[in-house]
């Protein structure tokens, strides 16, 4: 769903940042690792500790690597397999550090026991979720659907989690939990269900 709006942030607000990288010869896997290093720190350091707004920004300013470095491939013609391969992996680790670094608020300064749980949940499906589609792929069927897409994911999480911390209302940050544990849940489940659809059908021709 969000992805729409990558037309507009890679074209307008983010292009001058892909062409001063190029110009300084940045390639665009060292922009996918800074970027998963930058999330991965900001979630690890600051969710722990209780500091969910500073937590929030510092992730959100090293997401948005995941729309330059591919607006940097296009244009160089570097786009590979090996970049693509590489791009997908880290996302995986940079949305485990996200939720587990919640996870690790709710074990600690949170102390929600349901809310720690519900945060591995998250942990758990988001993953299942990418690798349910990449597996399909892999055998030669399509997965690509459900109601929780990545960049959904992302911005759900984040923009609560900030409000939440911002106007110190905690029940914006347990929606955003509960929303995408169900959500992500409900997508497998989705994907599961086409790929045995295709299965079916592929059998019976």
């Amino acid at each position: 769903m969000l992805d729409r709006f990558k037309a507009f942030w890679q074209g307008v607000v983010l292009a001058p940042v892909v062409t001063l990288l190029i110009k300084l010869k940045v390639s665009p896997d060292a922009v996918t690792l800074v970027g998963t290093v930058g999330v991965c720190v900001g979630a690890l350091v600051f969710f722990p500790q209780g500091r969910l707004l500073t937590g929030v920004l510092f992730i959100t300013a090293f997401v948005f690597s995941d729309l330059v470095d591919g607006a940097m491939a296009r244009r160089q013609g570097r786009s590979s397999s090996f970049g693509a391969f590489l791009d997908s992996t880290l996302d995986r680790i940079g949305d485990g550090a996200i939720f587990g670094g919640l996870a690790l608020y709710f074990a600690g300064p949170g102390d929600s026991r349901l809310y720690l749980v519900l945060a591995l949940v998250c942990t758990v499906m988001g993953s299942v979720t990418s690798y349910a589609r990449a597996r399909a792929e892999a055998l030669g069927f399509q997965a690509q659907v459900g109601i929780a897409e990545r960049a959904d994911r992302l911005v759900t999480v984040l923009v609560l989690t900030g409000l939440s911390a911002i106007f110190d209302f905690p029940p914006l940050m347990y929606a955003a939990l509960w929303v995408l544990a169900i959500a992500s849940t409900v997508t497998v489940g989705q994907r599961i269900w086409v790929v045995r659809q295709q299965a079916l059908a592929q059998q019976a021709g």
